[in-house]
């Protein structure tokens, strides 16, 4: 291998969600040479994908026709480039090389990593996106417990000996966004703070606890009576919400352990997505351990693209 070899991209990663996407050109030897991320995710780039692709290679200086692309997450969903199916949570995640999916009529290599589906008497989940974010966690010895990735929705998953035994999913930043922003409890909190950034840890704390023991939609509309009747300022009421759909899902994970919390939990999500659930995991005297979602999904890539 000549030294010009290890300065030329041979394998590109995509992490390529809803309305996000985030781009890896990898080098021979495994080194990440560029990232790059835009707003061109699935919604937007229908109907385009192979031209969409093409762009972001570009701007990855990685275009040329032996570079061979890995993408993850909603590019493989009913509604992306082409459907990769679900599997089975028995799967190892470390064998998740083994199922990729190729996508047809391209003039490059192009493979689709598959999601997970759970599907019990009681409940019915899927994740795409995440179980490479997993497996890039278990190569790294994060190989059991409870593992959280904060979002628009945030996913829970137990892992045992590598392998997804249990998750579940909280539309939790999608309900922050719409509650926050239309409706009465956004009437009430008043129009001129649903932009505001300013945290507010004693209404956030209060909102985590008082989603303990009541219905989610139950509490929701008392996020709304503590404003119109003065006993929380408009200007908390984010904070608020913020803490009853967080605590909602520690809740969850309580009800789940028969009563009781993890000691330690995984975070793999960006600070500022990790930020509250940090908040939380104090108040519920849960340890909160952190790992880079961009180090693990580099990381899971060199062994997908070794192991297919």
């Amino acid at each position: 291998m000549s030294l010009s070899d290890l300065d030329t991209p041979v394998a590109v990663g995509v992490d390529w969600g809803t309305t996000h996407r985030r781009g890896y050109a990898l080098a021979a030897d495994g080194r990440c040479m560029a990232e790059h991320a835009d707003t061109d995710g699935m919604l937007a780039a229908r109907g385009r994908f192979e031209a969409s692709l093409e762009t972001l290679l570009q701007a990855l200086n990685a275009a040329g026709p032996q570079v061979r692309v890995l993408m993850s997450g909603m590019v493989g969903s009913a509604h992306g480039w082409v459907q990769a199916p679900y599997l089975e949570p028995e799967v190892r995640l470390r064998e998740l090389g083994h199922h990729l999916l190729r996508v047809p009529g391209t003039a490059r290599r192009v493979d689709i990593v598959p999601g997970i589906a759970l599907k019990t008497d009681t409940a019915v989940d899927v994740m795409r996106g995440e179980e490479t974010q997993l497996l890039g966690a278990a190569l790294l010895g994060h190989d059991d417990g409870w593992f959280l990735l904060p979002g628009t929705h945030s996913k829970w998953v137990r892992m045992a000996e590598g392998r997804v035994a249990d998750f579940a999913t909280f539309m939790t930043g999608e309900l922050f966004d719409l509650l926050g922003r239309h409706g009465t409890l956004a009437a009430a909190a008043g129009a001129e703070h649903a932009g505001a950034d300013v945290h507010h840890p004693e209404a956030f704390g209060q909102g985590l606890r008082a989603g303990a023991n009541v219905a989610l939609s139950h509490a929701l509309f008392g996020c709304r009576a503590r404003v119109v009747t003065g006993a929380l300022p408009p200007e908390q009421a984010r904070s608020y919400l913020s803490g009853l759909l967080i605590g909602a899902e520690w809740h969850e994970l309580r009800r789940r352990g028969a009563g009781h919390l993890p000691t330690t939990v995984t975070v793999i999500g960006a600070p500022h997505l990790a930020a509250r659930h940090a908040e939380a995991a104090a108040a519920f005297g849960v340890t909160l351990q952190h790992l880079d979602p961009a180090e693990v999904y580099k990381i899971a890539l060199g062994h997908l693209l070794t192991t297919d």
